[in-house]
């Protein structure tokens, strides 16, 4: 039975410098990354700064798999504002402009506003708007040749349900957009049980995290209530080809957070050669 790669989210060290990790990841014996837009940790408005960046990965011999779109309130593009939506779009690009000079396969983004409590009445006209926005930003994607990915969010935010990210995926003008599953969020939502196979054939990747149902607590996986044993093999019956990338919660202890990361990608692997061990933990 042959292994996912397994790799590293640097969000873990969303407030150190990119350039004082990418080291200790490699070492730890991570040769894949995704790469977190969080500005104190690479400022992707800086070209400069990003072109550094990619050299080292280059020089690293690591593999940037992924790139994750910024985040946050003010980056909404499901707003009913049309100024709002436009400076959205733009910094979105921006950031997919940054992510095409690190050399990475996907750009993962959150389809949604980062606020829950939106009116019923808005949903229809909002993911209009997202699809608009989307199509858009997949379009500058194929032009910079890396793929757009739509990551479901946390089940009280839009897009927090599988039935959303399927309404949108069917909404765009191309079929080249994929899907990552975050486990913590779809454990959350519950539809952790079913969404693989629901989402079969547009899950290119999965952002890997636990939690004990309560909170996105981005546990490493094995440290959680998440049934991993089920979700592997869901993952297995669609023949799911991508990576696992383990999206685990900041800690400024780096040398600590990659010995979790290092045991949780141990059991990830240890889980698929030898499923019945599901009682486990990391």
């Amino acid at each position: 039975m042959g292994d996912w790669p397994v790799g590293l989210s640097t969000g873990c060290f969303y407030n150190t410098s990119i350039f004082d990790c990418l080291e200790q990841i490699r070492d730890a014996g991570f040769g894949l990354v995704e790469i977190c837009s969080f500005p104190a940790h690479l400022d992707y408005r800086d070209p400069t700064a990003v072109e550094r960046a990619a050299q080292l990965l280059r020089e690293l011999s690591l593999e940037p798999y992924s790139f994750h779109a910024p985040f946050a309130e003010h980056i909404e593009i499901t707003a009913l504002d049309p100024a709002q939506r436009q400076h959205a779009t733009q910094e979105i690009l921006r950031a997919a402009e940054a992510a095409a000079i690190l050399g990475v396969r996907y750009f993962v983004i959150h389809p949604g506003p980062e606020k829950g409590g939106l009116p019923d009445h808005q949903r229809f006209e909002r993911m209009a708007n997202a699809a608009s926005v989307l199509n858009e930003i997949s379009r500058r994607c194929r032009e910079m040749g890396i793929a757009l990915v739509l990551e479901n969010m946390l089940p009280h935010l839009f897009s927090g349900h599988v039935r959303d990210l399927l309404w949108l995926l069917g909404a765009l003008e191309t079929t080249d957009v994929g899907v990552c599953l975050d486990t913590g969020h779809a454990f959350l939502s519950g539809d952790l049980h079913r969404v693989a196979h629901k989402l079969s054939g547009h899950l290119w990747m999965v952002h890997a995290s636990d939690n004990n149902g309560h909170f996105d607590d981005h546990l490493p996986p094995g440290e959680g209530s998440v049934p991993w044993a089920q979700v592997l093999a869901q993952l297995s019956r669609i023949g799911f080809s991508g990576a696992l990338i383990l999206e685990i919660a900041g800690n400024p202890d780096i040398r600590g957070t990659l010995e979790r990361a290092q045991r949780s990608r141990l059991y990830l692997r240890q889980l698929r050669h030898h499923p019945h061990n599901s009682h486990a933990k990391a």
